[in-house]
């Protein structure tokens, strides 16, 4: 006769209810997305004044508000040679007096109106934007007409912000995150104007006069270098009119000539930047990518999507889902005017950096290698869908758009069409742009952290060949990486 103990029979009675109650517990899979909502653009016009500045009017009528936005064609990637960070310290300058205005009068009367301003500068441009109620259009208009036209670069602020901006620089050679960024844009880019620190160095920011602050904006912050975008709840023949009374006498001028060397061929280089007290490493794997003005810009950004951003995110599976190496990866493709570059992202303990750093180059060659299936690019598909009424929904948010279309020589009528392109890239057209562009055997690395933990570890991952510099030694301006 057969005996069955209690914990056996307790045993065989929750497997058998298991089991009667699998085909009803849900499965862990997420919702599908909503079906996604018709994207009506607002109608806008494009005008070009005597002086060349290029004027968009967009009406838009949900908000009482105007965003008027200007970007100027030169940021970082003009600043002359020697002189990185001039660019963003220029446009931090901008609003610190201006005009018959202090910078403590630009603020007040800004916040007087209860509007908003702002100034900065990118990679490829700089830019001044306001933001206003739409019966204080002319006054912000006022404003923004000396903050772009007649900046007074005081001395006193000149130190200031440089002071702000050199503390800045502290902060960031302390931070891996920082640090593993700057190295692998100048890997990718080498001495290419993307590859250099666009936020400056303690010896050129140092450098800085304020002839070169006055220079800069004379080349460069001229009406046709200049987009501005006006959109809001104004009728479009009073918001032309506004522009052409602030800005319609701004003489035109010559524009320098810019003529970068080319970014190198992709080549493997692996770069181990030694910080001996950090607890986990910073990894970046990237290489040289597409300007975003290339026609196949939009089945690469889906193909990198698919390795590393929203909707897919195969980095993200198959690092911290399967392995549970880390808390996030990521990869983006960042296109500017001239070039572009794929770069993948996340950090791992120490002690797993060969096998992070491994994953993240099989997942590149993965992309290339094998055909993507309709579900991975059907989920990235739907987030960008879905994202891009979100992008769109203030006048500000327009007015960037509109400006971006304009600044990469991009079709406008593309904005309302953006539905139908992103689902009109195929699984084919994502395996003809991975095969053809991506070069896992050709990728530049970059490792942060306590590099004696992890060295040793490199060789049995592919990666033996590295080079390896102490952090307080790095120098993004030399050939090696190493301060002399």
């Amino acid at each position: 006769m057969k005996t069955f103990t209690l914990a056996a029979l307790s045993l065989t009675a929750l497997t058998s209810l298991a089991v009667a109650q699998s085909a009803q517990w849900p499965r862990e899979f997420p919702p599908r997305p909503l079906q996604p909502r018709s994207v009506t653009f607002p109608p806008y016009e494009v005008k070009t004044l005597a002086n060349g500045l290029t004027v968009v009017l967009v009406s838009q009528n949900e908000q009482p508000a105007v965003s008027v936005r200007m970007i100027l064609r030169a940021g970082a990637a003009q600043d002359p040679k020697g002189k990185m960070g001039l660019a963003m310290l220029t446009a931090t300058l901008l609003d610190q007096g201006a005009g018959d205005r202090t910078p403590e009068q630009i603020a007040d009367d800004i916040d007087y109106m209860g509007g908003l301003l702002g100034t900065g500068a990118g990679t490829d441009l700089s830019y001044v934007n306001t933001v206003t109620m739409k019966d204080d259009y002319a006054a912000g208009l006022d404003i923004m007409a000396d903050v772009v036209r007649r900046p007074t670069f005081v001395p006193a602020e000149i130190d200031r912000q440089r002071q702000q901006a050199l503390s800045g620089l502290k902060v960031a050679a302390e931070d891996p995150d920082a640090v593993a960024g700057q190295v692998i844009d100048r890997l990718i880019f080498g001495f290419h104007p993307y590859g250099l620190p666009g936020s400056g160095t303690a010896e050129s920011l140092s450098s800085l006069t304020r002839e070169d602050f006055v220079d800069f904006h004379r080349r460069y912050f001229v009406p046709n270098n200049a987009l501005v975008a006006v959109v809001g709840d104004i009728a479009l023949a009073d918001a032309l009119a506004g522009i052409e009374k602030h800005f319609g006498d701004w003489p035109r001028a010559d524009l320098p000539a810019f003529n970068p060397i080319a970014p190198p061929e992709p080549a493997k280089r692996v770069i181990v930047i030694d910080r001996p007290d950090a607890v986990q490493t910073e990894i970046r794997v990237g290489q040289v990518a597409i300007p975003r003005k290339h026609d196949d810009f939009e089945a690469l950004d889906q193909a990198v999507k698919i390795l590393g951003g929203e909707g897919a995110n195969r980095l993200q599976q198959v690092l911290r889902s399967q392995r549970q190496l880390t808390y996030g990866a990521s990869a983006d493709l960042d296109s500017y005017k001239w070039s572009g570059a794929i770069v993948a992202d996340t950090d791992t303990q120490t002690a797993t950096t060969a096998e992070a750093l491994r994953v993240v180059v099989d997942e590149f060659s993965r992309l290339q290698r094998e055909r993507v299936n309709e579900s991975e690019l059907e989920s990235a598909q739907d987030y960008a869908v879905g994202h891009f009424p979100l992008t769109i929904e203030t006048p500000d948010q327009i007015a960037t758009q509109v400006l971006n279309q304009l600044f990469y020589e991009l079709p406008l009528e593309n904005l309302p069409k953006y539905r139908e392109r992103a689902q009109g890239v195929s699984p084919d057209d994502i395996q003809r742009v991975a095969r053809w562009f991506v070069r896992p055997d050709q990728l530049s690395v970059v490792l942060v952290g306590n590099a004696d933990q992890f060295v040793g570890t490199l060789k049995g991952v592919g990666f033996g060949d590295f080079e390896r510099i102490p952090i307080d030694r790095l120098d993004l301006l030399s050939a090696d990486f190493k301060k002399p």
